[in-house]
């Protein structure tokens, strides 16, 4: 269960990507969102101790990038379904920058 997962490893964006995923397909969508961002930002702070700069390539090939990548996503879909339409647009463009592939796969 990822809500057991992000209770007891709370800096692992995976569980929040997935606790987001779960949300939004129930049609939670503020849940999903706030899920989404918790894992974006819970993977910044772990993509910048890696040395990552803010800006350049996240591959989705690289496993541990992946809950990144799902939360970006998430937060995507879930701003637009709020009504964040400039949000959604920064979120997708972030994703489609940091890995075409990601965004081919997540589908944004």
């Amino acid at each position: 269960d990822p809500a057991e997962v992000a209770a007891r490893f709370p800096a692992y964006s995976a569980a929040w990507a997935a606790l987001a995923e779960r949300a939004f397909e129930a049609g939670e969508d503020v849940a999903a969102y706030a899920y989404a961002r918790t894992g974006y930002h819970r993977s910044l702070d772990q993509l910048r101790r890696a040395g990552w700069k803010g800006h350049g390539p996240v591959p989705w090939e690289h496993e541990p990038n992946r809950g990144f990548l799902r939360s970006l996503a998430m937060l995507a879909a879930a701003a637009d379904a709020i009504g964040e339409s400039d949000e959604a647009e920064r979120c997708s463009t972030f994703l489609r920058d940091s890995s075409p592939t990601a965004a081919a796969e997540l589908g944004v």
